[in-house]
């Protein structure tokens, strides 16, 4: 195997400028999937007030849907990528997220808008996991990590900066413009894709896993909207724990997931690849991964929020607030993936996640009378954490991987992604409402003020910093994993499936 790799990387002389036309079109593409993940954060209570609704519980799921459907189609890329061609499936799919933006910018009820923000899903979930492989399959030996970092800027620039740009548009002009932005950018990806793109050879493929296609997407969206019914009911001061379609929305989740578990086990060639998990550096390295992905999805849902219903800054404001996390990530994701391809995972996870978790510790103080400072410090903490080893945690898992099955986890671990996150924003949700309405009752006020809404927050927050004391524990678990000789050279053959 080894005199197949050598050549490869001596043959011709590596240069960024030789992969920097088809890295453009991938990065524009992604970025602009990955930026609409957020923007809509900064927007919510313009929705709320829009369509003339209560409180933020449907409104939310403009962000739980799109998240949805991205998580129900990321499994698929690997088939489709496979089936069709990955630069097919790839333009494609980007040109469905900028349709679905458009129809989303026509929307004239919540309810369309969240059907609407579920075809923009549809076509973004498969932009992500097709883009990383592309990438995995560009670059040569010895330089995944330097590569992936360069990538890994939009990743965290895009959910950092969509407060920014939303919080603008909102502000100086409508929330239809969140969606609008998104038509030329989208027109731009495909044309850049169509010309500097290279055609990846077809894999034969297996009967698509119907079954599992069906089970997975129901266990997911059950068990979020049961989540997301939980909590105290607003007006009545009762639980909602034990109301019927929080039982039947968990319960129909659980048993879905049960049987989509077993279904994918037993299946020669299954949606998503679960024997991976036998690879216990890889289970270890993706429970990290869940871990820093609440926390951070966590942070960024729930900080918009605060700024503005507790101390009532504009969505630019807010967005600006939160601009420092984008600095901050974009200017430690390369030293990550540079540092990653030198020293491993390990250290760079131990890092992040001592700054995520000063982070979370920082906003779990905040007060009623906090300034922007004491949001904006951990916000850009919460940023270099996550630059720093988000990538690298990432090649980790793909190097953790069994080599027949490395192909498949670009999708497992952004299928994961989405869901973790869809998680993340029902239970925070429901902890923090749950805490404000035990509050209000507490003080006896009707409606809530700038303290109530910090200690609701701050006890959220609190909650964040254990889920990211426990991800450092388990980071100091990594072990490096072992190189198999020659192993890249087969890598990029099995883009995502």
């Amino acid at each position: 195997m080894s005199s197949k790799a050598a050549p490869a990387s001596t043959e011709v002389p590596f240069s960024i400028r030789s992969i920097l036309g088809p890295l453009i079109a991938i990065v524009v593409g992604i970025f602009m999937v990955i930026l609409d993940g957020t923007a809509v954060n900064v927007a919510l209570p313009k929705l709320q007030e829009e369509f003339k609704l209560l409180n933020l519980s449907l409104v939310q799921w403009t962000v739980i849907g799109y998240a949805l459907a991205q998580a129900a189609v990321i499994p698929l890329a690997g088939w489709l990528s496979d089936r069709f061609g990955a630069k097919k499936v790839f333009l494609i799919s980007v040109g469905l997220f900028t349709i679905g933006s458009a129809l989303c910018a026509m929307a004239n009820s919540v309810e369309t808008l969240i059907a609407f923000r579920i075809v923009q899903g549809l076509g973004g979930g498969v932009v992500v996991p097709i883009a990383m492989a592309f990438i995995y399959r560009l670059s040569p030996p010895g330089k995944v990590g330097t590569i992936m970092g360069m990538m890994g800027i939009p990743i965290l620039l895009g959910p950092a900066l969509g407060p920014v740009v939303a919080g603008w548009f909102v502000e100086y002009h409508s929330w239809q413009w969140i969606f609008l932005i998104n038509l030329p950018i989208g027109i731009i990806a495909i044309f850049l894709g169509i010309r500097k793109l290279p055609n990846i050879q077809r894999q034969s493929v297996a009967s698509l896993d119907l079954l599992g296609m069906i089970l997975g997407p129901l266990a997911f969206a059950a068990l979020v909207y049961g989540v997301s019914e939980g909590g105290i009911d607003p007006i009545s001061g009762k639980s909602t724990w034990t109301d019927a379609s929080t039982l039947i929305g968990t319960g129909v989740g659980l048993i879905a997931l049960i049987l989509f578990v077993l279904v994918e086990l037993n299946r020669k060639d299954p949606l998503l690849e679960l024997r991976v998990f036998r690879s216990g550096n890889f289970t270890k390295g993706i429970i990290v991964q869940w871990i820093s992905q609440i926390a951070m999805f966590g942070t960024m849902f729930l900080v918009p929020l605060f700024l503005q219903q507790a101390h009532g800054y504009s969505p630019l404001e807010t967005g600006l607030i939160m601009l420092p996390q984008a600095l901050a990530s974009g200017l430690f994701m390369p030293i990550g993936g540079k540092l990653s391809d030198r020293f491993g995972a390990r250290p760079l996870v131990l890092a992040g996640m001592a700054l995520t978790a000063i982070a979370t510790l920082l906003l779990s103080n905040i007060s009623g009378d906090s300034g922007i400072g004491s949001v904006m410090l951990p916000l850009a903490l919460l940023g270099a954490g996550m630059g720093l080893f988000m990538m690298p945690l990432n090649n980790h898992l793909i190097q953790s991987a069994p080599q027949n099955l490395v192909g498949r986890v670009t999708s497992l671990t952004n299928a994961a992604q989405q869901v973790m996150m869809s998680f993340a924003i029902a239970i925070l949700m429901t902890i923090s409402s749950t805490k404000m309405n035990n509050l209000m009752a507490e003080s006896g006020k009707t409606k809530p003020d700038v303290n109530l809404f910090a200690s609701s927050f701050g006890y959220t927050f609190l909650i964040l910093l254990g889920i990211a004391v426990v991800g450092g524990i388990l980071g100091l678990m990594l072990t490096k994993p072992k190189k198999v000789e020659g192993e890249h050279a087969e890598v990029p053959m099995m883009i995502g499936h």
